[in-house]
């Protein structure tokens, strides 16, 4: 349907769909505004983890090909803020839910469709400004990319790609569990997620199951192909998933996207039945 076949129902529609996400967006923005320090949180265990695996532990890290451990660290650290991501997503979400205001939501004159694209669109620019502080922690430590511009441009929206996944897999995950105190329990599953990848050690270090596991770990191709991008000398593994780390860093996050995105809309859906 061209532009100028659409009616007016139509027209309106679609303006209501996009007021009412904003509003949505607006109310999170707002809730972040108050309260500053749940960003302070979700910021603060990627921060400690640069300082105790780059100054503490990192003399005694390997780099495949050489380097220093720090700039090969700190690619993974931005990596890790944005899967850790979907526990915060998955949490806010079954608030709204056992509170009762996604109900309030769906009593009211408002697109369906506003309250999931609004979640999504907020944890959006809220990855926006952890990346920003982030980057800046990671210049005031001392390093500094090497893949110019460009290069840059391309790692932050890889990254804002894979984390834009993962809040569906969040949104899927806060419909299904009953409280926020079983949301805590997502750690369980984003910790061995995180740390049996490339995040900080290099895959073909590990153990060799051990390494393909971490190898065909959807996280580890976006840590690959950003610190390829922020100019990171670092050896390639062997294996067809590490040689094509860019080609996988954009696949993995489309994969997950959909499966997750219907998955969670169809949840999301059944909440009235």
């Amino acid at each position: 349907m061209s532009a100028v076949d659409l009616t007016p129902e139509t027209r309106s529609r679609a303006y209501w769909a996009l007021a009412d996400c904003w509003n949505i967006v607006r109310r999170g923005l707002t809730h972040y505004q108050r309260q500053p320090v749940n960003i302070a949180w979700q910021l603060g265990f990627p921060i400690i983890s640069v300082l105790l695996y780059g100054y503490v532990f990192g003399s005694a890290m390997t780099v495949p090909g050489g380097g220093d451990y720090r700039s090969f660290l700190m690619p993974g650290m931005f990596v890790m803020t944005m899967a850790f991501g979907f526990m915060n997503t998955a949490t806010l979400v079954v608030y709204d839910v056992t509170k009762g205001v996604v109900d309030r939501f769906r009593s009211m004159p408002m697109s369906a469709s506003a309250v999931v694209s609004g979640r999504g669109v907020t944890d959006l620019l809220v990855a926006c400004a952890e990346l920003a502080i982030l980057m800046l922690t990671a210049f005031l430590i001392g390093w500094r990319p090497s893949g110019g511009i460009l290069g840059m441009a391309t790692a932050f929206a890889l990254l804002l790609w894979l984390r834009f996944a993962l809040i569906w897999v969040g949104v899927w995950l806060g419909l299904m569990v009953p409280n926020p105190e079983a949301a805590g329990g997502l750690y369980a599953v984003a910790f061995p997620l995180t740390m049996i990848s490339s995040i900080f050690v290099a895959p073909q270090l590990m153990p060799d199951w051990l390494g393909a596991i971490a190898a065909w770990n959807p996280i580890s191709s976006t840590s690959a192909a950003t610190r390829e991008l922020f100019g990171t000398p670092v050896g390639s593994g062997d294996s067809w998933i590490e040689q094509h780390a860019g080609l996988m860093a954009l696949v993995w996050p489309a994969v997950l996207t959909a499966i997750f995105l219907p998955l969670a809309v169809r949840r999301f859906q059944r909440l009235s039945r």
